[in-house]
């Protein structure tokens, strides 16, 4: 292990035995605050690289991700109409100018606190997640255009390329106890690695990607990331070309560097649809 990584124990998918469709059930226990599935989590070491000081050598469209560094106006991220209201317009802007999109959709966030104990029972107390998963499969990707826009334009948009960027910056102090690790997709194997994962709602249902172990995968973070600073998650991109990126597994990960006094993560998540004229 280099001086500029870490060791980590990160938590990855395991498809269940019989062979059925893995699934997550979305409401939460509210005693427990656990979610019911069908599959068990592996825990497995990895290391993880900061590549902080080489951030250009990672973009989108080549790791998947993208790490840029931009003060936000708004610093409060206590109430959720002020977020949209004044935190929005501002990350659709910063978007539009990092990926030359035409048009972008914000469509929700999540404001995540590490709570040590507490139970992740409703939106006002959501913890970082510490499992290695993908945001989106191709269909859940293209039914979150359908479900957020009018039918006509939607029909339209996913003719031409789309993508679901996650806008990820540490709020309140930098993200130290427990960081952002993101894979690099440049060292996933797309037709191994990934099992579809159903996400059941009361009224509805979605998909996301578990990602089983592969020891290839080279994990990456940005070390005591700050406030100013941001990283775009690559969730879903409807290119297909095999030297772009089409996504980035990703998970929250226990830093047993960081210093026992540091301060809990806080941080934010704005999940965007990002069209291309072309």
């Amino acid at each position: 292990m280099s001086a500029s990584s870490v060791s980590a124990d990160l938590l990855y998918f395991v498809p269940p035995a019989d062979g059925s469709r893995p699934f997550n059930n979305i409401n939460a226990d509210l005693k427990t605050g656990k979610r019911a599935r069908n599959w068990e989590p592996a825990e497995h070491t990895v290391e993880i690289e900061d590549i902080r000081g080489k951030e250009s050598e990672y973009t989108l469209d080549t790791a998947g991700f993208q790490y840029y560094r931009s003060a936000t106006k708004h610093t409060a991220f206590a109430n959720d109409d002020d977020i949209k209201r004044e935190y929005y317009p501002e990350s659709i802007q910063l978007l539009k100018e990092l990926t030359g999109a035409s048009k972008v959709v914000l469509f929700d966030h999540t404001v995540r606190r590490h709570r040590p104990g507490d139970h992740d029972t409703d939106e006002t107390k959501r913890q970082p997640v510490s499992q290695v998963h993908v945001d989106q499969t191709p269909a859940s990707a293209t039914a979150r255009v359908h479900r957020h826009l009018p039918a006509d334009e939607a029909k339209e948009l996913v003719k031409k390329r789309f993508q679901i960027i996650n806008l990820w910056r540490p709020i309140t102090h930098p993200a130290i106890d427990y960081p952002l690790a993101l894979c690099d997709y440049r060292s996933v194997d797309e037709a191994k690695d990934l099992v579809p994962v159903a996400l059941i709602y009361p009224d509805r249902e979605g998909e996301t990607m578990g990602v089983k172990f592969n020891p290839n995968h080279k994990w990456k973070y940005q070390k005591e990331m700050r406030q100013d600073e941001v990283v775009l998650i690559k969730c879903y991109d409807s290119v297909h070309d095999n030297n772009v990126a089409v996504f980035t597994p990703h998970t929250g990960f226990k830093d047993k560097t960081a210093p026992k006094d540091a301060p809990l993560r806080e941080s934010i998540e704005l999940r965007a649809l990002v069209f291309y004229d072309d």
